[in-house]
């Protein structure tokens, strides 16, 4: 299947970028390659580009996009938490933008055998990176009942998560929750019919949430933040799509944590704490999808853009 991927908030995403033609800028979220297309096609001669992505069929699919700007870009199989590392080793220690899309592709949505999705029925995968040894069959078979409540209730923000983690625990009893298909017929029986009426599929949660946790999303965007700050040079812009309101919640709160650092209490009449402002907020409230753009994806639906500029 060909790795088809539309970039959520892209003419948005690359104009905070506020993209210099001599630049050095991160893709640390490279997909199919849709913003750092648009990134290329805005560089001069001397400008450049790293993408980094920890799926090997993005990666694929961006060479092939991103091949005819030759030696602007370079391309690396890893997470964007190992993004300083990965910068050093190129020579690189500071960068003009950062642009990370936290969403999952559509790729990656529509290839059943990934088993992220629960429209289809396939082996209980979710890995974003085929290296990793677990997968989503380990969470669903392994975690205690109360660990499956504590992940479908927090990542995926799902009132009915006690009665399923009560409900897998018992379907698992019986035999292994090996499919994507198993996984669904199971959250249905634990969803009363009423709100499965009312409200979209009663998986998406659940699958959301398995997701979320097993490629430690949350962990790792919460443990990159600083860091992607500090490696941009004076100017340089962090742009930050998110898709879930907890993801959301990190990035700005570390955007006003490192715009604002003082510890000191209200009342002190000067700052003693000596922490200095890293930058600020360009975005005081996020930038959402153009109707336009929601009528033609249906996926940018929750997107939000929140970007941050060094001083």
């Amino acid at each position: 299947m060909e790795f088809v991927h539309k970039s959520v908030l892209l003419d948005e995403t690359v104009n905070g970028l506020n993209i210099k033609p001599d630049g050095i800028y991160v893709d640390g979220t490279l997909g199919g390659g849709g913003h750092a297309y648009e990134v290329c096609r805005r560089l001069g001669k001397q400008g450049s580009i790293v993408g980094i992505d920890q799926d090997e069929a993005a990666i694929e699919a961006a060479g092939f996009r991103l091949k005819d700007f030759g030696e602007k870009v370079t391309i690396v199989r890893s997470n964007y938490c190992n993004m300083k590392s990965k910068l050093q080793e190129l020579g690189i220690d500071k960068v003009d933008g950062i642009v990370l899309d936290l969403g999952v592709s559509s790729y990656q949505l529509d290839t059943a055998e990934r088993g992220f999705s629960y429209r289809e029925d396939a082996p209980l995968d979710m890995r974003m990176d085929t290296r990793q040894k677990m997968t989503a069959r380990d969470i669903v078979n392994d975690y205690s009942e109360m660990e499956l409540y504590r992940v479908i209730r927090d990542y995926g923000e799902d009132k009915f998560a006690k009665n399923i983690a009560k409900h897998i625990v018992i379907a698992r009893e019986k035999e292994p929750i090996e499919t994507t298909g198993q996984l669904t017929e199971i959250i249905r029986q634990a969803i009363p019919m009423k709100y499965q009426k009312k409200s979209g599929h009663p998986a998406k949660r659940t699958f959301q949430a398995i997701r979320i946790e097993l490629n430690r999303e949350l962990e790792v965007l919460r443990d990159s933040l600083d860091d992607m700050i500090e490696l941009l040079n004076p100017g340089g812009r962090l742009c930050i799509i998110t898709f879930h309101s907890l993801e959301d919640r990190i990035v700005k709160s570390a955007f006003k944590k490192n715009e604002n650092p003082c510890t000191c209490p209200p009342d002190f009449p000067v700052c003693v704490c000596g922490k200095k402002s890293k930058g600020s907020i360009i975005t005081r409230k996020p930038i959402l999808p153009s109707e336009e753009e929601l009528e033609d994806n249906s996926r940018s639906k929750s997107a939000k853009l929140r970007i941050f500029e060094r001083s």
